[in-house]
């Protein structure tokens, strides 16, 4: 038989009771159940898109890692934008979001459109410009995100382009 739901806040043993004359354990030295109604959105934002914050430093004192919702409303494009020195791993929920970068490596840049759909995942290396699309008339898009910096960087940008070297 499993125990039951723990409450938002609520470490590794919710059901021992707290010891008398110790404070609350610090952040880092428990597990974490963060409920789906209780996300973040206190958190960088873009145009076009809205993001919750699940696991960050500020939420359960992350150091190295970020992880969250993404939701792109239908027939929505985000902002150009790039995540500075963070690694992005994206999981597609729900929705068909397009994401879409510059590919400079041939002689001419050239816009890349990766279509996805439920159960996807993408790959976005740092200082990459990108910006994410929800072509669906009806149906919002979501996605998972993790990134590999405790706070969700988000660097708007005014066009979709190549980063200079120096710049990267």
């Amino acid at each position: 038989m499993s125990e039951p739901l723990t409450n938002p806040g609520e470490g590794f043993h919710p059901h021992l009771p707290d010891t008398p004359g110790h404070g609350a354990a610090p952040l880092r030295s428990r597990l974490h159940h963060i409920r789906a109604d209780s996300l973040d959105d206190g958190t960088a934002q873009t145009g076009g898109m809205r993001r919750f914050a699940a696991v960050s430093g500020k939420t359960v004192g992350s150091e190295r890692l970020w992880m969250g919702q993404t939701h792109v409303a239908p027939a929505t494009s985000s902002s150009d934008h790039h995540h500075g020195e963070s690694e992005t791993a994206i999981y597609v929920v729900s929705g068909h979001p397009e994401f879409v970068f510059l590919d400079d490596s041939g002689r001419e840049p050239e816009e890349v459109r990766l279509r996805t759909s439920p159960g996807d995942y993408i790959f976005v290396p740092p200082f990459v410009p990108h910006r994410e699309e929800n072509p669906d008339p009806a149906e919002e898009a979501v996605v998972v995100i993790a990134r590999s910096t405790q706070e969700a960087i988000v660097v708007n940008l005014p066009g979709l382009y190549a980063l200079p070297a120096e710049e990267a």
